[in-house]
């Protein structure tokens, strides 16, 4: 059997209340220790600097504009026009009196003006800092507050939410420069609050007539904040140095060594996913590193296919969801197939499948079922297409094997945490053995899991399993201003994940679980179950509820207890008559409870992936049946799990049925 990962250090078993904790692994290429970091290459400024020297004329970053009711095609900037502009913003700031280690917001969505004031604040020293409001409507606030930030790159339309009332800090900013160009109304009230309100080329203008030389930071510099969200409560400031970066983006080179087939500066990569979180960071930060060129999505996602036929893009990285919509796609145009063509699509499938299995690369397994079948899924996605990673989530084995068969080019998964600056593990394209699994260690990084008693996972049983532990060089410095939580989140230089993997015999890590009731639905989003149980418990019809959901699934469903008596209120009130078993069969007392659900979300301003979507209701209380409750009357969420899966089976597909038409 090959090894993918290899153990450097035994286990050792738990004692004095200690847990156990399990041997740890390396990637084979940092077998004798991790590879020495390059000196010419240790900060963010270096890797773009040395890029620029090396492809001054390549095509760097790619954007449509919107002409005559439609998109046009993409225009590019080349790295050096890039690099002038980051000089000119860089030489703005400067002009502003703004001092190396100040906290510069970048806010809106991927576009190349976010690139440049990124590279802006490598240049100078200063700590770039993504605000989005994907963490909830007081986020933006939260974290200018938190951050101390005094100024803000903007895109147009978040200009409003920005200068609302509610965004309270806001009134803390000197200045704001718009990523386009400002409505009058924005700027007077922009001055209204004391912030001096620039367009981009007024900004870039202002760095051309005050020139300024670049004030490169140091390896131990802070280079971003980037914040998470949280189990409960506020964001996460996950402090990422410019060591940490540059050791994700060599750590990649190393990795790619191993392989025949070469990135090149006409690979050509398509961002979708948020610059303000790691993946994508990462990635873009990865390909302007190898002169590559990034094309920025035109803003709509569910018009993501006309971007990709227009872009030709040879790497596509997302989350679980993006992939399943795919599949989804494929499957429903098989169904529109002729029962014979339908029928060689499978038998071709399983062709192919049968040759990788045994060890074929894919581009070699099957030629003929390529040319016959699979071309028209690989011209779905541009028909380029080299790469598929996917990230964020667990992708489910089925969607992963799909891809792998169809697609025309390598699928992978990784895995890591804004906290591991992208990668922590990272599987091997062509290997159908690491199937469902994210691969070994990152050259990077050691991995170690570590015994959680109260969930009965054991590092040193067979199969080991525990909660992934981490360290090395992509690991982050602590939560800024919150020592409280580094010193939780690592102990004894282990940074831990809070997810529970399985180490395979062949050293490749699986994801399993994850450590308290915190999942990740298949978007990337975290999902605190119980702090959302407490939120939609308050709601009057609500006596209990169990809130569930999976990394596989996009959206939340619930089984909820009704309130003996607001229930029968409810009946007397809307004519309806029965036992409270026969109520609950009722489909509008189950549009009332989902009616109330929403209020309650409403009511405590509840993110739109944590609003239930679909209930199950339960005449009986949870605590009638002493297996679905522990004896401090705490939910057995395995058991509960047990005791309605099939009903939940059956409401996502009855969900998913009504989200397609």
């Amino acid at each position: 059997m090959s090894k993918f990962g290899l153990k450097v250090e035994e286990g050792k078993e738990g004692k004095n209340g200690e847990p156990s904790i399990g041997p740890v692994y390396r990637n084979p290429i940092a077998k004798n220790g991790f590879p020495s970091a390059d000196p010419d290459l240790s900060t963010a400024w270096q890797l773009f600097r040395s890029a620029v020297e090396k492809y001054p004329g390549n095509r760097m970053l790619g954007w449509r504009d919107f002409k005559d009711g439609k998109w046009g095609p993409y225009n590019w900037k080349t790295y050096k026009e890039a690099y002038e502009e980051t000089l000119q913003t860089g030489s703005a700031l400067r002009a502003h009196g703004i001092k190396p280690g100040a906290r510069i917001g970048i806010y809106g969505a991927n576009c190349p003006q976010w690139i440049v004031a990124m590279e802006a604040c490598s240049a100078h020293s200063l700590i770039c800092v993504p605000l989005y409001d994907t963490l909830g409507s007081g986020a933006v606030d939260f974290i200018i507050e938190h951050a101390e930030i005094d100024i803000v790159f903007v895109q147009d339309k978040k200009v409003k939410e920005l200068l609302n009332e509610e965004c309270t800090h806001a009134k803390r900013l000197k200045l704001i420069v718009c990523f386009t160009s400002l409505q009058q109304e924005e700027k007077d009230k922009a001055v209204s609050m004391n912030i001096k309100p620039y367009s981009w080329n007024e900004f870039l203008n202002m760095g051309k007539e005050n020139p300024s030389e670049p004030s490169p930071p140091q390896p131990l510099d802070i280079c971003t904040i980037m914040y998470t969200s949280g189990t409960s409560g506020e964001p996460k400031g996950v402090i990422l140095t410019h060591e940490n970066m540059t050791a994700s983006v060599t750590g990649v080179d190393h990795f790619m060594e191993e392989f025949e087939d070469k990135m090149t500066v006409d690979d050509v990569y398509i961002s979708f996913l948020p610059l303000a979180h790691i993946l994508d960071r990462m990635i873009e930060e990865f390909f302007f590193h190898r002169g590559a060129s990034v094309g920025y999505f035109h803003g709509n996602i569910n018009e993501i296919q006309e971007d990709m036929m227009e872009l030709k893009p040879t790497f596509l990285a997302g989350v679980p969801r993006v992939y399943e919509k795919v599949h989804e796609g494929v499957l429903k145009a098989l169904e529109e197939l002729n029962p014979f063509r339908r029928h060689m699509f499978h038998v071709l499938y399983n062709f192919k499948l049968k040759w990788m299995n045994l060890g074929y690369k894919q581009k070699y397994a099957s030629r003929l079922a390529d040319l016959l079948a699979f071309r028209k899924v690989k011209n779905r996605l541009g028909g380029r297409i080299r790469l598929i990673v996917s990230g964020g989530a667990p992708l489910s084995s089925e969607v992963e094997e799909f891809l792998r068969v169809t697609s025309c080019g390598f699928v992978l998964q990784g895995y890591g945490l804004t906290e591991t600056c992208g990668l922590a593990t990272i599987g091997h394209p062509d290997e159908m053995c690491m199937l469902g699994t994210v691969g070994p260690p990152f050259v990077f990084t050691e991995v170690r899991l570590e015994e959680v008693p109260e969930m009965g996972y054991d590092p040193l049983a067979d199969p080991p399993r525990g909660e992934i532990c981490v360290r090395g060089r992509t690991t982050f410095a602590g939560y800024y201003k919150n020592p409280e939580l580094t010193r939780e989140a690592i102990k004894d230089g282990w940074f831990h994940t809070g997810d529970i993997g399985e180490m395979m015999p062949n050293g490749v890590v699986k994801v399993i679980d994850r450590k308290k009731n915190v999942i990740k639905l298949s978007q990337g989003e975290y999902v605190a179950l119980e702090y959302l149980e407490k939120v939609y418990g308050i709601a009057p019809i609500v006596e209990d509820i169990w809130v569930y959901g999976n990394s596989f699934k996009s959206m939340l469903v619930a089984v909820v207890v009704p309130h003996e008596g607001n229930m029968k209120k409810w009946a007397d009130k809307n004519g309806h008559k029965g036992s409270i078993t026969e109520l609950c069969s009722l489909q509008d007392l189950n549009q009332y409870v989902l009616l109330e659900l929403k209020s309650a979300a409403e009511r405590n301003k509840l993110r739109g992936f944590e609003n239930i979507k679909g209930v199950i209701l339960e005449p009986q209380p949870f605590e009638f049946d002493k297996e679905l409750v522990t004896a401090t009357m705490k939910k057995r969420r395995e058991r509960l799990l047990q005791r309605y899966k099939v009903d939940i089976d059956d409401l996502y597909k009855r969900l998913n049925a009504a989200a397609k038409h």
